[in-house]
Parts: structure tokens; sequence; C-alpha cells
């Protein structure tokens, strides 16, 4: 056994103390080693956790490595001495299968990188009985994140520590010193890891007496963000196999937003503007407004694509879903104006019409336009002294009032017979090029729209 702050006959003073036959310690912990300090009574272990490092293989991963140290504490009458040296406790690690130690058990979901039975561990024996048993645990956690607004989800890992075969009335873990969260160690590192808020819950246990004398035990259910109990790794145990002392450590990370904004959301926005930029190109490029309409949607296509492979495959609708189904709509819609506007604007216009005999509008409104012409020539001819309110011949032509300035043709005795012009259609050209314009403001505008609900919205749900 080793003595802390001395290097040398360490190993042979520990065990001169540990197997001195006149050393009355020998009775307590050899043979009882199995058994545990109280035979009476419930022993309280208090519990501490310190993380050293915190790491995940990538940013999209759900599974978190975490190492860290787990320092147990609890009072053994039997190992009580009263050696008077300078030293405060004994360094009892070469008596390590000669102690009795609490039988911890990690509940998770994931594994050890390291082995079950730990490695690195210090065991020290303190003059007044207290043990304070040390080891260093490393595992791998598979954690729980909402993946359906990833990447705005916070993945929550948490394993728990119980007694495997003690129960809760011989043995009670309970948090040094009421720890809420865990302590870091100044040195902690982090890779890929971005740890927001931890916390540790002692799962309470309600006691009830039924009718029969048994005892009923509830556990006081408390619910987290995904809709589970807060000891539900707690109760992962068979009824009547007993009640167990159990502790509960909550790791709350979140994701590097910036990298999936300058990987995902600013590429992007990026394709999505430019395939607008065709609407203030001349309606009839076609070489440079199909170039960019199909090559913004190849692009987005192809890194949506790749950053996909790398997300896990599930079912139900995600946020990524909604923004790559979203942007893919913009350019491919953006394209369909394009050909829509180069198609209404290639027509014939009206005047390149081919009409059939008597459907010309212009042959139609001739004699009418020939009509005026007359009347206005035959003005100036009128005999002078005529009286104004003479009357006329019945093939006499008249000036009509009721008319207005639309062209007309009247006798004396038919009257007035006016042609009211029909509208004609705007030119192709005019369309196409008013499309565009409407299309400059709609498109930019629902862009801007889409953006503002879809970050406030996916937000606001994490």
């Amino acid at each position: 056994m080793r003595w802390p702050g001395d290097n040398t006959g360490l190993t042979n003073r520990s065990s001169t103390f540990f197997n001195d036959p006149k050393n009355k310690n020998n009775n307590h912990y050899t043979p009882h080693q199995y058994l545990r300090t109280h035979l009476r009574g419930t022993l309280t272990v208090n519990v501490s956790v310190l993380l050293l490092s915190l790491a995940s293989p990538d940013e999209s991963s759900l599974k978190y490595e975490v190492e860290f140290l787990l320092q147990q504490q609890w009072y053994d009458p039997r190992l009580r001495y009263n050696n008077k040296t300078r030293y405060e406790f004994l360094n009892a690690i070469h008596h390590y299968e000669d102690i009795w130690l609490p039988d911890t058990y990690f509940i998770m979901h994931g594994d050890f990188k390291d082995p079950i039975i730990p490695v690195h561990f210090a065991l020290r024996i303190y003059r007044n009985g207290t043990v304070n048993y040390l080891m260093r645990r490393h595992l791998i956690l598979s954690c729980q994140g909402r993946l359906n607004i990833f990447p705005f989800d916070d993945p929550l890992c948490s394993f728990a520590i119980e007694s495997i075969s003690y129960e809760q009335t011989a043995i009670t873990y309970v948090w040094k010193n009421d720890e809420g969260t865990l302590r870091k160690s100044p040195s902690l590192t982090s890779l890929n890891a971005y740890l927001i808020k931890n916390q540790t819950i002692t799962c309470p246990i309600k006691v009830s007496w039924r009718a029969d004398g048994q005892i009923m035990v509830d556990y006081e259910d408390q619910f987290d963000e995904f809709g589970d109990s807060k000891c539900s790794l707690c109760q992962r145990r068979f009824e009547e196999q007993g009640n167990y002392s159990c502790l509960k450590v909550d790791l709350i990370f979140t994701r590097d937003r910036a990298f999936y904004f300058t990987t995902v959301f600013i590429p992007g926005i990026i394709l999505v503007t430019s395939s607008f930029i065709t609407f203030w190109l001349e309606w009839n490029a076609v070489p440079a407004r199909v170039m960019i309409g199909v090559t913004t949607m190849l692009n987005f296509f192809t890194t949506s694509t790749g950053f996909r492979g790398t997300l896990p495959v599930v079912s139900n609708l995600t946020a990524m879903n909604v923004w790559d189904g979203v942007c893919m709509c913009f350019i491919y819609a953006s394209l369909l104006e394009f050909v829509c506007v180069n198609y209404v604007g290639r027509k014939r216009p009206m005047h390149n019409v081919v009409y059939r005999p008597g459907e010309n509008p212009v042959t139609q409104r001739l004699p009418a336009v020939l009509s005026r012409i007359g009347i206005i020539l035959a003005s100036p001819l009128k005999r002078e002294g005529a009286t104004t309110g003479g009357a006329t011949g019945p093939n006499e032509i008249v000036t009509c009032t009721n008319c207005g300035p639309n062209p007309c043709t009247h006798t004396a005795t038919n009257g007035c017979t006016a042609e009211l012009r029909k509208k004609e259609p705007p030119h192709p050209i005019r369309v196409a090029k008013t499309i565009d314009v409407i299309a400059r403001i709609t498109f930019p505008v629902a862009y801007f729209v889409f953006l503002t609900f879809f970050f406030v919205h996916y937000k606001g749900i994490s």
C-alpha cells in the first residue's frame, strides 16, 4: 500500500499494517469483504462526478463520448484505525479485493469504451473509517434528439447509477453536498460536443401500504421534453426484484449553429437568389437564363444530397426536408417562369395574323374612316346663307353631334350610326416583360417570408 508523500518503503508499510495478526482491522475486512458495512440500517453512499472530456464523431451524430471521474464515499466503522502518523489517509489500492465496495451499476443507452471493471481507480481509507473510492469511466452514450427539427434540436444524453444487488433499504445513493450539477474539470476538453446544461436527479420513491400489508412503491413521474419520465432509466428493473436507489445524470448538448449556417443555409440562400437573377435579363436571352436556372438547380441538388448522406434517416418530416423542398420549388418555379415568358414573347402579334375574308378589323373599319374623311372635306363647301335649321335632303351628309370622337356615317334620313372600336390585345413582348416585372417582386418577397417563418418557427420549437 502506498502512503501519500512518501516514496520509500510504501509497500512494506501497508503490508505490515493490514497483514499484522495483532491488528484488529483484519477481523473486519477479512473474510467479510463481501458483506456490506452495516448489518442494520441503511448505508449512505455519497456520489460525485467530475467531467474530464466530451467528444462526438461529427456534428450530426447522436453518439457522445463522456469521460469522467466517479467518486463514491461512505463510512465503514470496521476500517477505523488509531495509527498516529502524519498521514491523513491510507492508500489501500493494493488491498482492493479485501475491502467491501458498493456494486455500482451503470444504466445507459450505449457502451463502455474501457473495460467494465475499472483499470484506473484510487482507494483511500481515513482514520475515522471513511472510504473514498475514485474511478475513471469512459462511456459512449447514444443520445436522444428531436430529429424532426434538426439542426435546431438539443440532444439529451443520460445515464444512471444504482446498486445492482442491494435494495433501497440497504444502500442509498445521494449526491455529495446535494450537487444539482456536475463539476467540470478546469482542463475539460470538448470535441464537436457543446454542453449547454447538465443536471443531476435523485429519483424519488413514494412508499405506501396496501391492504394486504405489502409495500407499494411508485416513482414520482416528472417528464422531460421528449415525453419520457425523468426516472425512466431507473425503472428498468423487474418489479419482483425489489427497489433500488438510483441517481441520474442528464447532459444536454446543442448543435453548432454556425457550422450549419455556413455549410447548408447560406449556400442554399445564395443558390436560390441566384436563380432570381434571370428575372432581370432580357426575355429572349435564352442561353443565359437556361444556364442559370439549370446550374443552380443541379448545384443545390448536389449540395443537399451530399449533406443529407451524413444525417440519420428518419421517417417523419424534418426541418431539413422542408428546407430542401421549398428551396428546390423556388428554383424550379424560376425556371418555369422563364419558359412561360419565352413562350408568350414568341407569339405572333395581331397585325401578322392572316384573317379570313370579311374578318379583318382594319378593312371592317375602312368605310367609317372614309365617311369621316368625306365629312371633313365637305364641311367648307356648304352654301353661304343657308339656314341652319333648314331641312336637309335625304342623302345630305350632316354633322353628327351624338357620336363624339368615334367615326360615324349618317344621312339625313337614317340618322347617325357610330362604329365602336374594339380594344386591341396587348403586344406579346409587352406581356412577357410584364411577367418578368411581377416576378422580380413576388419571388424575392415570397422567399424572404419563407426564411423568416422557417427560422423563427423551428428556433421557437427548440
